[in-house]
């Protein structure tokens, strides 16, 4: 099977329906199916139909390097990670982390693209170093693709043509009369695009036994299920966020047509659980369950339990409340604002960016539903599931490649808003929580669920009295909340000491659990608050 993607006119504006041609050479069959692109090119998949055997593919990623050095990372991350792509993805390749050889460059990169099964191609602005025949390897690659009949698969990133190199303009008008496009300005629509390009491809190929959650078409519902009004409102909220391009009239299918978020003429999951009227009836534990504990342990009877349910725009905005309703809240004045703001115990973002990328994540398949337990100590966010095979727990306190589990519905929630930059709402919270003083955020895997903690002050007055805390003790940790780190020099100002009384006083809150130190010897030594008590229960059954 091979499949090219193109259009035949160069950024049509229509979503009419092309044709469907079939012909017939030396008994085999070729079918060409014009699909739809997501925004305003048409995008249409062209599929050569043959008895070609089912395997492991090879993906070839073609652009100017050094325009997109991280994206290209990130692209391989998420297809290597995905959990229904890495079943059928052998190798990314990348010609940045190819070894060095005694081959030439330009013989590497195009015997690595006849060697693939799929070209995947982001036309950016640029159009790359030229050869002594005026030609970029981008073009090379491209014209090998096409040489040797490989799929190809073809994004133009932005919408500033004007900012175009000529040459790689020229390269897309090539393109156009031969492949489908499809423009994308950020790396989030890329991986979803990529991600319904490549499940497509696979559905096609019959590979895939059982279409993943996002992209199967919802059992037994119609367009009837869905709600106009939320379909307005997403519409109305992604022009303003995100420049939408579809109009506030645009008609809920039409909407589904241009998120992908149809099968067969049918809404999938993903389009059901993001505008269904009552999603439930189909996806019955596809709710969020939110919890007020009275202690530190996960105990009954608990002080309030809420189960939401609803859409999922509905089920973060309700989640959220409910935290921010049971946390503590300064209220400041009015002096800037008719308005008096409000600062909460916990950063208001930090709280909503770990339900949302809960709910945004989790595995859809489980029986199990997004839990939001908040404890006297700490806010916990359970979700089913685990991380994919290409991130670690430690990845996300730094930068890394965006892996959503169901790239769809994350999607639709950054085109609201409600998501941020793809990769970006684990470090968010732990800047927030830094900001205000807090420990940060930490990660865990535990009983089948990815948990995210963001750990409240538990330093209360009552444990300060516990733990016989002397007042050059409390001096201290009022500057670590306000600094969050202090040294035995700064100590020794602070408290107006000496350095053994102030080694002595922070050795001693280290031993109690209430700092933690950083570094071993040397002017760089230093100490910050701990992130919770050293206490059986503290982080719950």
């Amino acid at each position: 099977m091979d499949w090219g993607w193109g259009e035949g006119d160069d950024y049509p504006r229509t979503r009419e329906c092309r044709c469907l041609s079939v012909s017939r050479n030396g008994g085999k069959s070729k079918r060409t199916v014009h699909l739809f692109d997501l925004v305003n090119p048409v995008r249409i998949a062209v599929m050569h139909r043959t008895n070609m055997a089912a395997t492991r593919l090879r993906i070839f990623i073609s652009s100017v390097q050094k325009e997109f050095e991280i994206l290209r990372r990130d692209l391989k991350a998420f297809l290597l990670g995905d959990a229904t792509l890495r079943r059928f993805v052998a190798e990314v390749f990348l010609f940045e982390e190819l070894p060095a050889s005694d081959q030439s460059a330009d013989q590497v990169y195009l015997s690595e693209v006849q060697r693939c099964d799929i070209y995947l191609g982001i036309f950016g602005y640029e159009y790359g170093n030229e050869d002594a025949q005026g030609v970029s390897a981008t073009e090379h690659e491209y014209a090998c693709a096409t040489a040797h009949k490989k799929t190809r698969l073809i994004y133009v990133w932005g919408t500033d043509d004007a900012r175009r190199a000529p040459k790689m303009k020229k390269l897309i008008r090539r393109a156009s009369g031969e492949l489908v496009r499809r423009r994308v300005d950020d790396s989030s629509a890329l991986t979803s695009e990529v991600y319904a390009s490549l499940v497509d491809f696979l559905d096609r190929r019959h590979a895939l036994r059982v279409p993943p959650f996002d992209t199967a078409a919802c059992d037994g519902a119609a367009l009837a299920d869905l709600s106009t009004k939320r379909v307005e409102w997403f519409i109305e909220t992604a022009r303003r966020e995100r420049s939408f391009p579809l109009k506030s009239s645009t008609a809920p299918e039409a909407l589904l047509k241009h998120l992908n978020l149809l099968a067969d003429a049918r809404p999938t999951n993903a389009a059901l659980l993001l505008f269904g009227s009552a999603p439930q009836r189909f996806h019955r534990t596809a709710e969020t369950k939110c919890i007020s504990c009275h202690g530190s342990e996960y105990r009954r009877p608990f002080a309030s339990q809420q189960i939401y349910s609803g859409d999922l725009f509905e089920q973060a905005d309700q989640a959220r409340d409910f935290v921010l309703g049971k946390i503590n809240r300064a209220v400041g004045t009015r002096a800037t604002s008719i308005t008096a703001p409000a600062t909460y115990e916990l950063p208001a973002d930090a709280v909503a960016e770990a339900i949302v990328n809960a709910i945004a994540h989790r595995d859809y398949n489980s029986n199990a539903s997004v839990e939001v337990r908040l404890f006297s100590d700490r806010l916990e966010v359970w979700n089913p599931g685990i991380m994919p095979g290409t991130l670690t727990l430690e990845d996300l306190r730094h930068d890394h490649p965006s892996v959503p589990n169901n790239p769809l519905i994350a999607e639709s929630l950054y085109l609201a808003g409600y998501i941020e930059k793809a990769g970006s709402g684990t470090q968010k919270m732990i800047e927030l929580c830094g900001e205000a003083g807090l420990p940060a955020p930490e990660f865990e895997e535990r009983q089948g669920s990815f948990v995210l903690t963001i750990w409240r002050d538990w330093l209360t007055g009552e444990t300060l009295a516990q733990l016989q805390i002397n007042e050059r003790q409390m001096l201290a940790l009022t500057f670590l909340k306000a600094n969050r780190r202090i040294s035995n020099p700064e100590y020794q100002k602070l408290a107006s000491t000496t350095k053994k009384t102030a080694t002595r006083d922070l050795g001693d809150l280290r031993k109690k659990g209430v700092v933690e130190q950083r570094g071993e010897r040397g002017p760089g030594v230093h100490y910050v608050l701990a992130s919770k008590r050293d206490k059986k229960g503290t982080m719950g059954t």
